[in-house]
């Protein structure tokens, strides 16, 4: 247990889902309006039964229970509200920077277009950064546009987030079931994307393994793995006389290593989906400290807090209780997520000043 609190210390966020972060209550309300249905009528309960139907081991029946939340997010109404508690819910969890990722082909049900859903998110999430400059706290966002990697708009899909650059829109990402669906299927708006100078970060390496990460890297140009977590099949530990451990990287480790490419690993649903079940079936053993102790650039994160019945907060503390970790790992955590976030370099380097000032304060007031 953290002899520090860590739900105030300064947080970056970088793979986080709007869809994935539903207050149940919230869910609740906007199902009664929109006449949706849902497998519980009171905020404990649904709050549950997402965690259980979340905790499969299987990524495609993970993904089922977003059904219910994308249900309640097809109207200006809902989505602001959405996007404004979602904001309100990180700065709670000490998150001062944070990417938020959603498909906003899944959004147009009532009518709505693509342009008409990412301002309506957008509006939704400078209320939230509004309230909370008000109380006298800090936070800044940005929309990462992401297209169903399944689906036939990829390039519809990068066109808007290129549209909606300077609108709150900081990158692109491809989401949804990994396996059979590679990134190289929608390689013609990486093409475009890469042409317009616009930051992009794939899913990869979650439910499927090397081969789907190296074509993140080729096809998606990726300059950050969502998840990633699968690199780790592409490093070989063997143990020699005198117990001398040797550690060799495959081609695709050693260049997402040699290059330093930040890995969005989400601990908590990593187990949920199966992700790591080559390693085990516990955050023990999740290779996440072997990936750190090598140099890799980790970053922590929640993907879905709803569904992992999580918080930033929570993932590193279960971090810190699985290996050890003290509070100076925890700050090198924040400030690879500072230098991997989709801003320019004066920003990311305001981000990783505001982040020593405040592990100072927090080193200052041990409990």
């Amino acid at each position: 247990m953290a002899n520090f609190d860590v739900r105030t210390l300064p947080k970056i966020s970088l793979h986080d889902h709007l869809d994935g972060g539903l207050r149940p209550q919230t869910i609740i309300d906007l199902a009664a309006e929109v006449g949706h249905p849902l497998p519980a009528d009171n905020a404990a309960d649904l709050a549950k039964w997402f965690f259980e139907a979340a905790d499969s081991g299987s990524l495609p029946r993970y993904l089922e229970t977003f059904d219910h939340t994308i249900a309640v997010m097809q109207t200006k109404e809902g989505l602001k509200r959405v996007a404004k508690e979602f904001v309100l819910d990180l700065a709670n969890d000490g998150v001062i920077y944070a990417e938020i990722r959603w498909a906003p082909e899944q959004h147009l049900k009532a009518g709505l277009t693509l342009d008409e859903v990412v301002e309506a998110v957008q509006d939704g999430l400078e209320e939230g950064m509004e309230r909370v400059e008000q109380q006298g706290g800090y936070i800044r966002t940005g929309q990462l546009v992401t297209a169903m990697r399944h689906g036939d708009r990829g390039l519809e899909i990068a066109e808007l987030a290129v549209r909606h650059r300077f609108n709150g829109v900081v990158g692109f990402d491809i989401a949804g079931a990994e396996a059979g669906f590679p990134p190289s299927k929608h390689k013609v708006a990486f093409d475009y994307l890469a042409t317009e100078l616009m930051p992009v970060t794939v899913h990869a390496g979650e439910a499927d393994g090397v081969d789907s990460v190296k074509d993140a890297l080729v096809s998606g140009r990726a300059l950050r793995l969502g998840h990633g977590v699968r690199v780790s099949e592409d490093i070989i530990l063997s143990r020699e006389e005198g117990d001398t451990d040797f550690v060799t990287l495959g081609p695709v480790a050693r260049w997402v290593y040699d290059r330093g490419i930040p890995l969005e690993l989400c601990p908590s649903s990593n187990l949920q989906t199966g992700a790591i079940q080559s390693w085990g079936e516990t955050i023990e053993d999740h290779p996440f400290d072997l990936l750190y102790e090598l140099g890799f650039k980790v970053t922590v994160n929640t993907d879905n807090r709803l569904m992992s019945g999580t918080t930033l907060t929570r993932e590193l503390e279960l971090l810190v209780d699985a290996f050890g970790y003290g509070i100076g790992d925890l700050e090198q955590f924040q400030i690879n997520a500072a230098m991997a976030a989709f801003q320019d370099l004066e920003a990311r380097e305001e981000l990783v000043e505001m982040i020593g000032e405040g592990f100072k304060r927090a080193r200052g007031n041990r409990r």
